[in-house]
């Protein structure tokens, strides 16, 4: 590293150029990781002036404006502390003292660079800068800089918005200190929890460059196919291991507008690309940015919503007449085999067989794909990986061209192309038998074109999937345990939306079994889009609705008792949750070692709204942690009370962070990870960390101080108070009261130290209890049926 380095190993401080859309989200982000940020934008006009003195007003509306956001850009209300706003003819000064400056400012060069201009005359000497523009080439936004500018410049491209979009394009230029591009990758990755992809200096990088062309070229394709709109957004949608939204209502999130001005900028740009034309956008498409039919910031795009006959409708817009039109749902019954299929790499090499318009499109579709790809090497990137991970992080694909090529067979992949009339570039001949990806002592490599060599990465994640099949230990149709290496086992699920029922109760003891037997520990993390959307509802539907008393306390026990097993077994148990851990998937968490939660965390108890209590722990759970955080002199009626109302009111998080403010998650014990690829290394690590200290099973708690009487009397009358008010229901009275049951300890008549088996007894008392309401059956079906909570 040059000496000049140093004060860089740790970026701090940020500075962020411009306050719109992007620069807010960009700065909200930061703020989320723990940085300081200082974000500046234009001064206010005299006329703006006059009517508010306030200089930095652009900047505070500009920043206002997004953080009442759904959902929002940050993970916690007291972050927003952590942005300083202000503007650049008074501020300007103040970047000296950031690590980092980010210009993202209005896409005009002459702009951009007066901004340049500034940040070299106040920046420190060591201070990173970049650039988010898309659309303007590096070396047109270094003209006139010095040499020692030059060298710590790069471009930066964050997708939008940066909280959620994974994808992180780095573009360095022929001056960029190579310490300086490491630099900033690793705190992208690490820090920021970006999927880091190296680009070239191209027009719209590598993900927009992909993305863009195959919208581009699904526009041209539409009025040769016999498809609707959202038959189109179904075929390109999860069934190809793509976003539910698919392509148009992709097209209308984004913003019709934003895409034409993409595309259109290609079309300029990109003078020797052989596909240039398809950035010509069809007459249907320019009339509707000239209708300002652009989606959903104006109401209407590709879909309109409207209400009829009182209920939410889409409607679809006629490409011909330009009317909207009810939408109806697809239905291809051909396709019910092929969605069986769990793998959407089986499921696309399934399509491209099909003899139908179906298969006819998706050959038109993967074809011009495959082959586009494969000209864009090494123009945009230097290797089959950049343009994977860049097109599948930037646009929500589960695989990139180059893995579904490589999974239907390189030979497949080129004949299709050809039959569908396009070229491959030539290094596809020079390809070895092993394809554009090959195994090199359990690593995935991947192919470098002008080194005709297999590289591994300097990315690799420990990852389910990637693992060698002797890896794979035991399963049984709901659970697997896979071997992580040094002592390690991992349990993951797979039914739906990763619900516990009794398969999943199986693998979790046989997990421990395995473990105890000879391993340092284990982690329970699931791949795929949730971590557990809790018990499975239908189960306890069924034997409430025949009135199995003694068959659901069993269940309900055999629960409990899987939940205490995790806490007390012999070894480390880390649960590595992300996305939904509800119900069932919240007390599961809520009962291990520790938890590695990625900063994307629903979490919630939410039994609530299907008529009952949680049932699994989590009432006693928040019993006991009620009494552990209790110290002398707090005020235990107000703390008692937002627990209860956490779990009474069925609160989820929106992030980890709100998961600890919640009560959900430790802090001190439980850990944040804001890169998801690195959840599941750092929950194995976690566990080796755990037994390299020694690890020791705890003691089951048998020291819970309940409030007894005291705490009943505030759920009895907070709880009638909302009845007489109207914000709840009889049945939801009747739930609070058995919460506040639970919760308190019983009709105690005073505080009273009791047992976690004792607190177990009345949550599952009054778990039972409720299942047997005819108002709660109700609930549940209507979940089981709808996916709606009924309230009655």
């Amino acid at each position: 590293m040059n000496k000049g380095m140093e004060n860089t190993g740790k970026i701090k401080k940020v500075a962020v150029l411009g306050s719109g859309v992007m620069g807010s989200r960009i700065a909200c982000h930061f703020a989320n990781i723990g940085c300081e940020v200082l974000l500046l934008d234009i001064l206010p006009n005299e006329e703006q002036l006059a009517i508010h003195p306030n200089r930095n007003q652009i900047t505070e509306k500009s920043l206002t404006q997004i953080l009442k956001e759904k959902p929002s850009p940050i993970y916690s209300q007291r972050f927003i502390s952590r942005i300083k706003t202000g503007n650049f003819t008074d501020d300007f000064p103040k970047i000296s003292t950031c690590d980092w400056i980010i210009e993202a400012v209005v896409e005009r060069l002459d702009i951009k660079q007066h901004i340049f201009e500034q940040v070299e005359r106040y920046k420190s000497k060591n201070a990173i800068v970049s650039t988010n523009t898309s659309g303007i080439p590096m070396h047109f936004l270094l003209e006139g800089r010095s040499e020692a500018f030059k060298s710590v410049f790069l471009g930066t491209h964050f997708f939008n918005p940066p909280r959620y979009l994974p994808l992180l394009e780095i573009i360095p230029t022929p001056f960029t200190q190579p310490e300086i591009i490491d630099l900033v990758s690793t705190f992208g990755s690490k820090r920021l929890g970006k999927e880091i992809v190296i680009c070239k200096d191209t027009p719209a990088f590598i993900a927009n460059r992909v993305g863009v062309f195959g919208i581009s070229f699904l526009f041209h394709l539409l009025p040769k196919v016999d498809f609707s709109l959202s038959e189109i957004d179904f075929l390109t949608g999860p069934l190809i291991g793509r976003p539910k939204s698919g392509t148009f209502r992709t097209c209308d999130v984004v913003g019709l507008d934003t895409l034409v001005h993409v595309a259109s900028g290609l079309h300029k740009a990109c003078l020797e690309d052989e596909s240039r034309n398809l950035f010509a956008l069809p007459d249907y498409v320019l009339k509707m940015t000239e209708l300002k039919l652009l989606g959903s910031k104006t109401k209407q795009g590709f879909y309109k919503k409207e209400v009829i006959d009182g209920k939410k409708t889409f409607l679809s817009l006629n490409l011909n007449t330009f009317e909207y039109e009810l939408s109806k749902k697809p239905k291809f019954n051909e396709l019910e085999a092929i969605l069986k299929k769990k793998n959407s790499l089986d499921r696309i090499a399934a399509l491209l067989e099909l003899n139908s318009s179906i298969g006819a499109f998706y050959r038109k579709i993967f074809g011009s794909l495959f082959a586009y790809v494969s000209h864009r090497i090494p123009e945009i990137s230097a290797d089959v990986s950049g343009i994977d991970r860049g097109v599948s992080a930037g646009f929500g694909w589960e695989y990139g061209p180059f893995e579904i090529w490589q999974h239907i067979g390189i030979e497949k992949g080129k004949n299709l192309i050809l039959s569908e009339g396009f070229t491959y570039a030539e290094w596809i001949n020079s390809l070895s038998p092993e394809g554009f990806y090959s195994q090199t002592n359990g690593v995935q490599t991947f192919y470098i074109p002008e080194k005709s060599s297999f590289q591994s990465p300097s990315y690799a994640y420990l990852s389910l999937s990637k693992l060698p099949e002797s890896a794979l230990l035991w399963t049984n149709n709901d659970t697997s345990i896979h071997d992580l290496g040094d002592g390690v086992l991992n349990l993951s699920f797979h039914t739906k939306m990763n619900t516990i029922g009794e398969g999943v109760i199986q693998g979790i003891h046989k997990a421990i079994d395995l473990a105890e037997a000879g391993y340092k520990g284990l982690v329970i993390y699931n791949e795929g889009n949730e971590f557990s959307a809790g018990a499975n509802v239908g189960l306890i539907f069924m034997l409430a609705l025949e009135q199995e008393i003694d068959e659901l306390h069993f269940a309900v026990q055999q629960f409990q008792e899987t939940m205490m097993r995790v806490r007390y077994s012999n070894i480390p148990v880390v649960v590595a949750p992300h996305n939904l851990a509800l119900g069932g998937g919240c007390e599961l968490s809520m009962h291990a070692d520790c938890v590695i939660a990625h900063t994307e965390l629903y979490m919630g108890l939410v039994e609530f709204g299907i008529g009952v209590i949680p049932g699994g722990g989590g009432t006693k759970e928040f019993a006991r942690r009620l009494s552990q955080e209790m110290k002398e002199g707090d005020i235990r009626i107000n703390r008692f009370r937002e627990r209860f109302l956490t779990v009474g009111q069925a609160k989820v998080s929106t992030s980890a962070e709100e998961a600890f403010e919640l009560g959900y998650l430790r802090r001190g014990i439980d850990q944040i990870i804001v890169n998801r690829k690195l959840q599941l290394s750092e929950a194995k690590q976690k566990v080796i960390q755990l037994y390299d200290e020694g690890y020791t099973a705890p003691l089951r708690d048998k020291h819970i101080e309940v409030m007894g009487q005291d705490g009943l009397g505030i759920v009895y009358i907070g709880a009638n108070s909302m009845l007489s008010g109207g914000y709840m229901s009889e049945h939801d009275l009747l739930i609070s009261h058995k919460l506040g049951h639970v919760l308190c300890g019983g009709d105690l008549s005073s505080r009273t130290v009791v047992s976690e088996d004792y607190l177990l007894r009345l949550e599952r008392e009054a778990f039972v209890e409720l299942c047997m309401q005819p108002k709660t059956l109700a609930r549940m079906e209507s979940l089981l049926k709808s996916g709606k909570i009924l309230r009655n």
